[in-house]
């Protein structure tokens, strides 16, 4: 996949004038924004959102503002919600999570249930977890929202992936951050000075910040104890940020970059400044202030080769080039070595769009590295159970066939004329990355969450002026569906002796990672084993 940037919950001043604009400074505020009826046919509408990230909690939040007394159900695979906000977003940048604070308030609402613990369709990650049926899910529910994020790589498939000391960025992130899925990832960063990320997304400049950050900047963050044990023994130096393309091209932000130009005693390389525009007051004004700082480097400047190992951390851009193999050591076959490149030219160098095109003649480079994580970007998969109950999902695209902005499911239904086309899939809709891909920041996926919410609003009123008739939703003709009381009562034997974990019980882990932190100064030291976390809930 090609690099993309993540959805970092970044609290910038236009997001937090169009969240105040649009809920006000509190819970309540939300009456007053109603325009959907609360029931149809003397039914009280009932939601179930997969997934407790950022897409899963704002479509919450925009549903139970549009529709009176919706009563909302979350499940979460984990115990614990906020996906990526918890899990994804760098430690060394708490400002970034104040989005939990909205988040908790919408879990204040006496109609919102968080059911933590639970799989959906797909057996538990780990032993203590239960698994519910999708199919299970459908029945009890007028609509279910799919905003499961994405949970796999995208891979290179070139030779020597599977070397030691080949990572992925997302591994790398969710050790670093406490996701109980990579605790044991134990990246070694000891085999050399050198390392290499492919790829040039904001998921790339976090993963190489901290490679290079002070680890005593670090400890006062919440990142993992662990991560802080294996970061203080290692070795690496000298950091390759790699790109098939240029930087008038690359996925990265400006804080990004302008966070790793700041980094005390670390340096940055120079760039081919053939690669930027010679007139930097012709460009728009954010990809000019980008190639500004890029031009400007760091105040630190970078170490000679006789200085090379002994002073100064240094990183550099380094694009135009392609993977084509990591190589193992001539010591020992399973151990990363190197890594290969094609170089690549530009269909249009100044061009953002334009592609990578080989380099005519072929031409090689070799970086050294004992380390190497490709940032390629996250990939969305289906639920086991999509194929049998005919939900169609793009394996190409990661993400579930849907109508676009309003996020609704669409799938192939036969017309009037007898031919095959595609048509909403009743009640499901879906948000986020499992929605439109892998990519955003904040404000897009707060924005992507309340368009997916005010087409069910607007289903649920009736459907949009002209629409033909009223839009079908699960369950109508069967009476009243009564959501998580349902689903816990036909599905206890599939739970089985599952702690579910309700949103007093996160709270209870939220307050013991609170006090196991500030025993050793910092905000929180997560668990990073459900059983820690379910030990706590009792």
């Amino acid at each position: 996949m090609l690099p993309v940037r993540c959805a970092k919950c970044r609290p910038s001043s236009n997001w937090k004038r169009a969240l105040n604009a649009t809920f006000g400074a509190s819970a309540s505020h939300t009456r007053t924004l109603s325009t959907a009826q609360s029931t149809r046919d003397g039914r009280p509408f009932r939601l179930a959102v997969i997934g407790s990230g950022p897409a899963g909690f704002y479509t919450a939040y925009r549903a139970m503002s549009k529709i009176q007394n919706a009563k909302v159900d979350m499940y979460e695979a984990l115990p614990v919600p906020f996906g990526l906000v918890r899990f994804g977003v760098a430690p060394d940048h708490p400002e970034v999570k104040n989005c939990q604070e909205k988040f908790e308030e919408v879990a204040s609402s006496p109609n919102f249930t968080f059911i933590g613990n639970v799989s959906i369709g797909t057996k538990s990650d780990h032993p203590d977890g239960g698994t519910i049926p999708l199919a299970s899910i459908l029945r009890h529910y007028n609509a279910v929202v799919f905003s499961y994020g994405a949970a796999k790589d995208r891979t290179l498939g070139i030779p020597g992936e599977d070397l030691k000391g080949v990572y992925s960025a997302r591994e790398f992130v969710g050790w670093y951050n406490g996701l109980p899925e990579h605790a044991d990832l134990a990246p070694d960063l000891t085999q050399g000075d050198e390392a290499v990320i492919i790829g040039q997304g904001n998921v790339a400049l976090d993963v190489a910040r901290m490679l290079l950050e002070d680890v005593d900047v670090l400890r006062k963050s919440d990142i993992a104890e662990h991560a802080i044990e294996t970061l203080s023994k290692s070795k690496v130096k000298r950091v390759h940020i790699v790109g098939r393309r240029g930087p008038m091209q690359a996925a990265f932000t400006i804080k990004e970059a302008r966070e790793l130009m700041r980094l005390p005693s670390v340096a940055s390389h120079s760039i081919d400044t053939t690669l930027i525009p010679p007139d930097l007051k012709s460009l728009p004004r954010a990809p000019r202030r980008l190639m500004d700082i890029l031009l400007k480097g760091s105040p630190t400047p970078p170490p000679s080769s006789s200085e090379f190992n002994t002073i100064t951390k240094s990183w550099s851009l380094d694009f135009l080039l392609s993977p084509t193999a990591f190589l193992p050591s001539a010591t020992n076959p399973t151990q990363l070595s190197a890594t290969q490149f094609a170089r690549t030219t530009l269909s249009s160098p100044f061009d953002p769009k334009a592609y990578a095109l080989p380099s005519s003649p072929p031409q090689t480079t070799l970086l050294p590295s004992s380390i190497a994580f490709r940032s390629i970007g996250y990939k969305s998969t289906p639920l086991p159970e999509f194929a049998a109950l005919g939900i169609p999902f793009n394996d190409r695209w990661g993400v579930i066939s849907n109508d676009g902005r309003g996020g609704r499911v669409q799938h192939e239904e036969r017309a009037a004329d007898a031919a095959m086309e595609m048509g909403p899939f009743p009640g499901l809709y879906c948000a986020g990355w499992v929605k439109r891909g892998p990519t955003g920041v904040i404000a897009s996926t707060m924005e992507d969450a309340f368009s997916t919410a005010d087409a069910i609003a607007e289903d649920w009123g009736g459907g949009a002026a002209g629409s033909g008739g009223r839009v079908k939703f699960l369950g109508d003709g069967d009476g009243e569906v009564d959501g998580w009381e349902g689903v816990r009562r036909d599905d206890i034997g599939v739970v089985g002796n599952a702690r579910v974990v309700d949103w007093e019980g996160w709270r209870r882990i939220d307050a013991a990672e609170r006090e196991r932190g500030a025993k050793v100064g910092k905000e929180r030291e997560k668990f990073t084993r459900t059983a820690d976390m379910l030990a706590v809930v009792g």
